[in-house]
């Protein structure tokens, strides 16, 4: 009888603070003036990255997306006690991030957005524990959905910008050694990350851990990643000057039909 009351209690108080928290979000987008920061030197993204290179950070940002979802769901599924902590802030922000963007129109729309609702991380950061982690194998359908929802944003914003998709290659890349490093290193998955990230980015060996397997996979990202790098160095550098040469030939025509009005 007292285990009941409890899983009514946290089940109760999950829903209470999620409510709030994603009502005290849709307030912060709603009222706060974005636009305004945008003009803001220091808040301009175009001050930091050049234009041509935002399309490939926001097609990089839906892949980015699916592991983050890919993470949580494996820490719901398998029981890790190395950054659950941590994954559980991160499970509500996700959560909460993904509610303030989804509409509640439709009856599809509001049971999406209660399979969001992530009762074991707020349970589990709440009381130290948590009697409704049954509830997250909902929870990870919901995640599973965002996962094909966001690949399928990732497909329209490639073809609708006419980009490449050697990004998605280095994703796979990164993706497969990560599921393979938790396997053959018997790691969590953020160690796992931080593992595939040393690899891949300073070319670590012992990064990927002690065993043959992790070395030969520390051998394929340092290449992978080299060669893909390079690659994607050489087409953003053509892009660019395609851009410019394309930019000045459109000033030269204009200078030249203006020349022509003037005769």
């Amino acid at each position: 009888m007292n285990q009941v009351l409890i899983l009514i209690v946290q089940l109760l108080f999950a829903i209470g603070v999620y409510a709030v928290l994603v009502y005290v979000g849709k307030y912060i987008v709603k009222n706060v003036d974005f636009k305004s920061l945008k003009k803001s030197r220091f808040f301009n993204i175009l001050e930091y990255f050049p234009i041509e290179k935002l399309s490939s950070l926001n097609q990089l940002s839906y892949l980015i997306m699916i592991i983050v979802f890919i993470v949580i769901c494996l820490y719901l599924t398998f029981d890790w006690e190395d950054g659950i902590f941590f994954i559980s802030i991160l499970d509500i922000v996700i959560s909460i991030f993904l509610a303030i963007k989804w509409g509640n129109d439709s009856f599809k729309d509001k049971i999406i957005l209660f399979l969001l609702i992530p009762f074991g991380s707020i349970t589990r950061l709440a009381f130290g524990m948590s009697l409704i982690i049954l509830l997250d194998l909902f929870h990870i359908f919901a995640y599973v959905y965002f996962i094909q929802f966001y690949y399928r944003k990732f497909v329209e914003y490639t073809e609708s910008n006419s980009l490449g998709i050697a990004v998605l290659l280095l994703y796979s890349i990164i993706l497969v050694s990560f599921l393979f490093t938790i396997l053959a290193e018997d790691v969590s998955p953020l160690d796992s990350i931080v593992m595939v990230t040393n690899a891949f980015t300073s070319n670590s060996f012992e990064a990927s851990g002690n065993s043959i397997v992790g070395k030969l996979n520390s051998l394929v990202l340092a290449w992978g990643g080299f060669l893909l790098s390079s690659v994607g160095t050489a087409t953003l550098s053509v892009s660019i000057v395609k851009e410019y040469v394309n930019r000045q030939f459109d000033d030269m025509e204009e200078l030249i039909k203006s020349k022509q009005k003037e005769k």
